[in-house]
């Protein structure tokens, strides 16, 4: 086999939110491409699933965002880079045309890798003159929309890979696992860090930087006194969960939940592997064994919120989960600029955050226990635009913080991730409330 090539994490882009927007652009079109430099031709075009896309989609949809939204409308005599690629590339904006079927992207042999790289290079190539022209000054938030979508296709571009991989039964190795001091175990039971409960002011506030708009508008919240664990839930911990027979038990198990755990015959999370040697873990640095005080990662909400019965616990809300944010760092934390590329073990005796919490921020997104809807008085952005987050409000959940294939600098105390309640491809885990 070919040996992987190491993604180096000095090549990441990790450019403060002030610094000039056509730095921006470029620094984070080129962490795209960097996060492809281990792929071989045949990766390009993999796709295991519906909900998952090739890594040349996501290289496609990208330059496609910035050519639909910033270049068509705003920059005169720009000539699109071919008539079919608004079909082919588009998610789903019904408002501008009928997208490509979801499901389909994994067909799509043509256009070519070097076609989608020349696609890259003819949008960067007119956005620069956007970017420099007076023009980028009146679109400079909607460029920062398209940058942070791009980096949440950087995510994407992972864990999607990271699922399609899981069924090579010669477990691909994105990146060998970084060498690094072995770190001590926590040492200690998760501890609970309490909260003073009142009425607090939720989600983005006005003029402080980029936000989405499901981040908005702030809006007063009632809480009462609560407490959350200290830091993630460990694999140590899920493990007496399973162990226990906690697939097995209804009483832990919202209905739904049960159904899903009965027909797909769940037993552990994604990408566990019980073997003679042990009980390993599929990841980006290929089948290793599970560590047992790093994050237990790969589980549905359905499985967070069985795993916290069983606990006697809960999970936050994510009101509750924000407030504890508020004295929090989200630049403290394991993301994919670390080059580890799997969630890790807090060093025991280490620093928390100024909230007292350890791992708020990045290794995996932690699932709250609450719906994903709008905001009072929430208006989604006029246009097809406006499609980006409003039309997902229904039957998914919320998650918090980030994880270790998030983009350094990316997320914040007020970000709304959402997913289904049985998704768990994503690096998804567990924090405790009560």
């Amino acid at each position: 086999m070919d040996q992987p090539q190491t993604f180096c994490p000095a090549e990441t882009a990790q450019l403060s939110s002030t610094a000039p927007l056509a730095g921006r652009y470029h620094a984070v079109r080129q962490q795209t491409l960097n996060l492809c430099t281990p792929l071989n031709a045949a990766d390009y075009e993999l796709q295991a699933a519906e909900f998952t896309s090739p890594a040349k989609w996501h290289l496609a949809h990208t330059s496609w965002f910035f050519e639909t939204f910033l270049l068509k409308p705003n920059v005169s005599g720009y000539q699109e880079f071919h008539p079919r690629f608004g079909h082919l590339f588009n998610s789903y904006y019904n408002g501008i045309g009928q997208p490509y079927p979801r499901g389909q992207r994994g067909l799509l042999s043509r256009p070519t890798l070097q076609q989608v790289l020349r696609y890259r290079e003819h949008v960067d190539a007119a956005m620069q003159s956007l970017l420099t022209g007076s023009e980028g000054v009146e679109l400079q938030p909607l460029i920062e929309l398209g940058l942070n979508h791009e980096q949440q296709h950087q995510e994407l571009l992972l864990t999607d890979l990271l699922y399609c991989w899981s069924f090579n039964p010669l477990d691909p190795v994105y990146q060998v696992p970084v060498a690094r001091a072995a770190l001590p175990a926590t040492g200690h039971a998760n501890r609970w860090l309490p909260f003073d409960g009142g009425i607090y002011n939720l989600g983005h506030k006005a003029g402080k930087g980029f936000a989405f708009d499901n981040e908005s508008p702030r809006h007063a919240v009632l809480l009462q006194d609560f407490a959350l664990a200290e830091r993630l839930t460990t694999n140590r911990e899920y493990l007496e969960f399973v162990q226990d027979g906690g697939y097995l038990q209804p009483e832990y198990w919202l209905s739904d939940g049960w159904a899903w755990v009965q027909q797909q015959q769940i037993m552990a999370p994604l990408y566990w592997r019980d073997d003679v040697d042990g009980m390993q873990q599929f990841g980006l640095n290929g089948l290793q064994p599970l560590v047992l005080d790093a994050p237990v990662c790969h589980v549905s909400f359905y499985e967070a919120d069985a795993f916290a019965r069983w606990s006697g616990a809960r999970l936050a809300t994510e009101a509750e989960w924000e407030v504890s944010a508020r004295h929090g760092d989200p630049e403290q934390g394991n993301f994919v600029d670390s080059g580890l590329l799997t969630p890790q073990p807090p060093v025991a005796g280490g620093d928390p955050l100024a909230n007292g919490l350890r791992q708020q921020f990045g290794d995996c997104w932690e699932w709250t226990a609450s719906p994903y809807q709008p905001y009072p008085g929430y208006q989604p952005a006029a246009g097809a635009v406006g499609e980006y987050n409003g039309k997902f409000m229904s039957n998914q959940m919320v998650l918090r913080g980030g994880s270790c294939v998030t983009p350094a600098g990316h997320v914040r105390s007020t970000y709304r991730n959402f997913f289904y309640p049985h998704e768990r491809w994503q690096f998804t885990g567990i924090r405790l409330a009560r």
